[in-house]
């Protein structure tokens, strides 16, 4: 029998091996694009304001642009102020004429303040005519006025270097009159399968192959973090083919072997990687699912080699190749969000790997609860389709029962995201950065 403390001899920590790779990881160059690709793109450049937004003071209000001094005294319904209207002003006009004593302009929502007026009365407080206006109500100096600047001040970085644009950050890179901006390139990733016991989509297959699905999870999972999946198709079972593929891949920013690495006759990643001059840094990790796992560089190229069974070619992803790709990308925020949830079920492990169970969170009564898939087996790809989310128990932690409080890392379309704390890039500066 295997003691927990010798099984864990060779294998690297999950913390220890983020930390190699991210270290390993720097970002890429800067590429200039229209602002309709922005989206999900990292800026390379701070965003300086070149004119204040607004850039005058505008009306708030449908009404009527009045100074405040005239329409100070208290009165009553029965006597009202009456002002002369001198001139119409839409949005998109500007004035021509200045408020004086005793006179009004009428101004639409956005239309420029005219010299003179202080104050905006909206036109439901008001009876008018063509040519006068009578005010029903007294409104403080300033009112239904936004100012100039407001949002924005002429001279201010208004989104800074690093930032990943959403939809407000591309309407305001459109309010600042940015068509083109720099942003991060992002990583090319070459994906390849391994193994004589695969077919690809189209192909003619026997009932002893299986399909080779890995490379189109692991490419979806790459566009999903903002990277470019390259396919390479499938390597067969020997040194040749496998040395082979993987050159075409090396002119990618990152090369993602999944199978061979594990220790059987007809794995030969160990091999090809050392023959192609490969740096590597460790071959297995303190992780279920996804113990086998190599990494290091290969002519300065990262290079993964995952697991062959899809869970842990899935979760492996999410953990080292996902965070590399967003350094890469130029990304402050590396991880996953996180969240703490109460676990609903009884669960036990050695304490020798850190387990990641394919979870389904949802919140009841205020708190977040969460309960396994199902059969955790690291063939069952079901177990990822059902999942909104991962439970990371540590390494240390031998049973949990229902109740106790657990963390969860959220995947792809979580409704939870917003409420979660995502993972900042922290303590992993690159030599080469």
């Amino acid at each position: 029998m295997v003691k927990a403390a010798d099984a864990t001899i060779g294998l690297t920590p999950l913390h220890e091996a983020q930390r190699i790779v991210l270290d390993a990881a720097c970002p890429l160059g800067l590429e200039k694009i229209s602002i309709l690709d922005t989206l999900g793109r990292v800026l390379g450049e701070d965003i300086v304001a070149e004119r204040s937004n607004p850039p005058w003071d505008n009306s708030a209000m449908d009404g009527f642009a009045v100074r405040a001094e005239d329409i100070a005294q208290q009165h009553a319904i029965s006597k009202p102020v009456t002002l002369t209207i001198i001139e119409d002003v839409p949005a998109g006009k500007m004035p021509t004429k200045s408020v004086g004593p005793g006179q009004a302009i009428r101004i639409m929502t956005g239309a420029p303040i005219p010299k003179g007026a202080d104050t905006v009365i909206k036109v439901e407080d008001t009876e008018h005519t063509p040519d006068t206006v009578r005010v029903f109500k007294p409104e403080p100096r300033g009112s239904n006025i936004r100012p100039e600047g407001e949002d924005v001040k002429a001279g201010d970085c208004i989104i800074s270097k690093g930032t990943q644009i959403r939809s407000g950050e591309a309407g305001m890179l459109a309010i600042l009159a940015k068509s083109f901006v720099l942003v991060y390139q992002r990583p090319r990733v070459a994906i390849l399968s391994t193994g004589d016991e695969l077919a690809d989509l189209d192909e003619r297959f026997s009932n002893e192959k299986i399909i080779n699905s890995n490379s189109y999870g692991i490419a979806a999972a790459v566009r999903e973090a903002g990277g470019i999946p390259i396919l390479l198709g499938i390597a067969r079972d020997t040194p040749a083919a496998l040395k082979e593929k993987i050159s075409h891949g090396l002119n990618a920013d990152i090369l993602v072997l999944s199978g061979g690495v594990s220790m059987g006759d007809y794995d030969f990643t160990k091999a090809v990687f050392r023959d192609l001059g490969a740096e590597m840094n460790f071959w297995k990790l303190a992780i279920r699912p996804g113990q086998p796992l190599a990494f290091g560089k290969i002519q300065g190229k990262l290079a993964f080699g995952l697991p062959g069974n899809p869970v842990s070619s899935m979760v492996t992803f999410e953990q080292l190749v996902r965070p590399a790709m967003l350094k890469m990308a130029g990304a402050q925020m590396v991880g996953r969000p996180l969240l703490e949830a109460a676990f609903q079920e009884k669960f036990s492990k050695r304490t020798d790997r850190r387990h990641f169970l394919r979870g389904v969170l949802w919140r009841e009564g205020g708190v977040f609860k969460v309960r396994t898939t199902g059969d955790q087996g690291s063939g069952i790809l079901t177990s990822m389709v059902k999942a909104n989310c991962l439970i990371d128990i540590p390494v240390e932690v031998e049973r949990l029962n229902p109740g106790d409080l657990v963390s969860v890392q959220l995947l792809s379309g979580s409704t939870w995201m917003e409420q979660a704390a995502p993972l900042p890039l922290t303590g992993h500066r690159s030599s080469c950065c």
